[in-house]
């Protein structure tokens, strides 16, 4: 159920982005063509999972903090289930939702997205939280970085059926984090700046914020998946 509801919502998405907003997608090629992914963004509006579902079309599924399940009536609650999202206790380690993402991880083909900065952040991003680096180091799988701008304009969820303005969602070359030693907290911060960076690097510098300077300097705790024949 959850696949079929997300493909007919994000096919009705994409007819919308294209009728309405000047909408565009780059570096499709770097996403596997199979096996487990997960996809980390910045964090601009509340459109920000639709659209990147959509624009990846993978089998997505989402960690969404847990007021918004709260917030929305029953059907509201039965749609963000069917569509992929799962809720996330904001503020402390969610060990639920920890194993709830490592167990859809298993599955052939399976696609997490995750928003590591937790809340909405028009513009610039803000520091982000860390706990995408247990998560990445258990699941030891590749990491996708994405990058959307223009999506700020779209603060309310409803524009979903008439997006605005310029929308642009750059996907970046998958990579590793280096597993091979286990890291401190102080490292383990490093690492999710570095993550964290290399979604910066997909994006201008008046939206990278807290990542300028980790944009620009050496990965370390990470490393690039090589495309055939490089």
């Amino acid at each position: 159920m959850a696949l079929l509801v997300q493909r007919v919502a994000n096919s009705a998405l994409r007819v919308t982005l294209k009728m309405f907003a000047d909408y565009g997608v780059d570096g499709r090629e770097n996403i596997p063509a199979d096996g487990p992914l997960i996809v980390i963004s910045n964090h601009q509006s509340n459109v920000d999972p639709p659209i990147l579902a959509a624009s990846l079309r993978r089998d997505t599924r989402f960690l969404a903090k847990e007021s918004i399940f709260k917030n929305v009536t029953p059907i509201g609650r039965w749609f963000l289930k069917s569509y992929g999202a799962q809720p996330l206790r904001r503020g402390a380690m969610d060990l639920g939702a920890l194993r709830w993402a490592l167990t859809e991880l298993k599955r052939p083909g399976a696609t997490l997205a995750l928003f590591p900065e937790g809340t909405r952040n028009p513009g610039a991003m803000k520091r982000a939280q860390s706990g995408i680096v247990p998560l990445a180091a258990r699941a030891g799988i590749p990491i996708l970085p994405v990058g959307m701008i223009g999506v700020e304009e779209m603060r309310s969820v409803f524009r979903v059926f008439k997006p605005k303005g310029s929308v642009r969602v750059h996907i970046g070359r998958p990579f590793y984090l280096n597993t091979e030693f286990k890291l401190s907290r102080l490292e383990t911060r490093a690492a999710a700046s570095e993550i964290m960076g290399r979604v910066a690097t997909l994006l201008p510098e008046s939206y990278r914020g807290e990542y300028r300077e980790s944009a620009e300097e050496p990965f370390i705790y990470t490393t690039t998946i090589e495309s055939p024949g490089e």
